[in-house]
């Protein structure tokens, strides 16, 4: 009896995969959206928008796994949006002279952070998936 059965093969190609910190993120994103929005924080999304948003993160977070390559082009989408919108915004924010303090600009700067993180993490993770049938090791 091979004494490594029953075990998880150790996946060489894996080394790129950068799921689980996207999972964290994403799941970091949707509870900061639920309690900025039970605030009164100003998003720049409406209300139905923001549980949306946290619901597909959620789903999309339960759903990644280094198996399946199709879920990480769209975390990186969901990354880049989640950028794009946040980042945008946050922006606003501080160019219009709200202080750090607010919590509409401080929700917003929170959720451009853990996307723009998240966004880093899934290009990562996409690079691996490209690079994946050329590794030898």
């Amino acid at each position: 009896m091979d004494e490594r059965e029953g075990s998880m093969p150790v996946r060489k190609s894996a080394r790129h995969y950068y799921g689980d910190t996207v999972r964290v993120l994403f799941v970091l994103g949707a509870v900061t959206l639920f309690v900025a929005e039970s605030t009164g924080a100003d998003l720049p999304l409406s209300i139905t928008g923001a549980v949306t948003a946290a619901v597909i993160l959620v789903i999309a977070a339960g759903i990644t796994n280094p198996e399946q390559h199709w879920i990480h082009y769209v975390n990186e989408l969901i990354a880049i949006l989640g950028t794009l919108i946040f980042a945008s915004r946050a922006i606003e924010y501080w160019r219009q002279g709200m202080s750090a303090l607010d919590v509409s600009y401080l929700f917003t700067e929170v959720l451009a952070l853990f996307s723009i993180i998240a966004l880093y993490f899934t290009t990562k993770t996409v690079r691996g998936v490209l690079l994946r049938p050329r590794l030898k090791d």
